[in-house]
């Protein structure tokens, strides 16, 4: 821990014995100690768990996380950026949708896909692949927001469906 008056330690006495000189001095230290401070959090800048508020929303895009709304209470966002982060090596698989959703509160989201894999002429005769998710809440998302992450995850070639309840959400009908 740094004494408060850290620079004003390091001058001689008889400086820091002028009164002038050590409120002078004290300007300087009190810009500096900013500076230092920010210094020494540079480290934890990368860790969505102790980062500054906007810098987590940042750290989202980073992993392809753009959905998230800076209105949430700030530990759903946080908890979202490091879902995304454990996720991030199954993205575009259903398991890696499965455990995203599990994060936001999602207790038991259904998703269930028409993916698969075929001897060469046995594919189901299927125009493009398709992917349902089915919860019964967003939890603390909005629904828009939550479709927003679902597509954020689900791969651009394949037709997501979601389903909150018994309402289709997304595509809006």
């Amino acid at each position: 821990m740094r004494r408060d008056d850290w620079l004003l330690a390091q001058l001689p006495q008889a400086m820091v014995a002028d009164r002038f000189f050590r409120g002078f001095v004290s300007i300087f230290q009190t810009v500096a100690t900013t500076l230092v401070d920010g210094a020494d959090n540079v480290e934890h800048m990368a860790d969505p768990a102790v980062a500054p508020e906007p810098m987590v929303r940042w750290l989202a895009s980073w992993i392809g996380l753009d959905a998230i709304d800076p209105a949430l209470p700030v530990p759903v966002q946080r908890g979202t950026v490091l879902a995304g982060a454990r996720t991030h090596g199954a993205r575009g698989t259903r398991p890696g949708l499965l455990g995203l959703l599990a994060v936001m509160g999602n207790a038991a989201p259904a998703v269930s896909d028409s993916g698969g894999v075929y001897r060469t002429g046995a594919c189901p005769a299927a125009d493009r692949p398709a992917l349902t998710v089915r919860v019964e809440t967003t939890g603390a998302l909005s629904e828009a927001d939550f479709v927003a992450l679902v597509r954020d995850h689900v791969p651009v070639h394949v037709a997501a469906t979601v389903l909150v309840g018994d309402r289709q959400v997304w595509p809006p009908a």
